[in-house]
């Protein structure tokens, strides 16, 4: 289980892109060391597959459907039920969605892999612990991953080529004001969201497609 540092009360796309990867672990690790995948990354794959979904239609997060919310939505949380998700748009827009959620998975997966591959050796070291141990404190998980380094962050992502990113600063805090804190360009900002975790490499969901020709025709007539 992970839990978080701090309070949080909204989550940076580069974050999700965070737990998606970080949900593909365990399935990405059978393939690696036993080459061979099994049912217990079942939950982890729902999990990922819902936070991709919701990506793509509730939060506006993909660049070939633009900022929109489709589907609604009916479920009564007081109630502790969930009636499941209506479909309010068009069979040529669900197979966007398709497309958009298969993408970002098959990205999380590329990290997965990529993170994994590049320090198996960190990952039997966990292991071993975990074998020896089965239970790790902070100050001992910290140990086993001293090697890791953070990757290079991903390339910043703009919901249309048409709207570049600004250059101006974010307002200082006053903590970050009493600190001396310089802020960050917005673009190195962005890229660099999510410290607590791995960043992936040069590459992303719709950092170098955009909205290709083809994304903005199946756009235009989608909804």
């Amino acid at each position: 289980m992970v839990l978080p540092t701090e309070d949080r009360y909204s989550t940076t796309r580069n974050e999700l892109l965070d737990q998606l990867a970080y949900a593909m672990g365990g399935r990405v690790a059978e393939e690696i060391v036993f080459h061979d995948p099994t049912t217990g990354a079942s939950n982890d794959i729902e999990k990922a597959t819902a936070i991709a979904r919701k990506m793509v239609t509730q939060y506006g997060m993909s660049a070939g459907l633009g900022t929109v919310k489709l589907g609604e939505s009916n479920s009564e949380p007081f109630l502790g039920r969930d009636m499941g998700h209506q479909r309010d748009y068009s069979e040529r827009a669900a197979e966007q969605i398709d497309h958009e959620v298969h993408k970002l998975l098959d990205y999380a997966n590329t990290e997965a892999w990529e993170i994994l591959t590049q320090y198996r050796h960190v990952l039997d070291r966990l292991v071993r612990e975990l074998l020896e141990r089965e239970t790790l404190d902070e100050k001992e998980i910290a140990r086993v991953f001293a090697d890791v380094k953070k990757r290079d962050p991903r390339p910043i992502w703009r919901s249309s080529p048409n709207r570049p990113p600004s250059s101006i600063p974010p307002v200082d805090t006053a903590a970050e004001t009493a600190a001396g804190e310089d802020q960050m360009n917005p673009v190195d900002q962005a890229a660099s969201a999510g410290e607590g975790g791995n960043q992936p490499g040069s590459i992303g969901p719709d950092a170098s497609d955009g909205l290709t020709a083809g994304d903005q025709e199946r756009s235009d007539g989608a909804l």
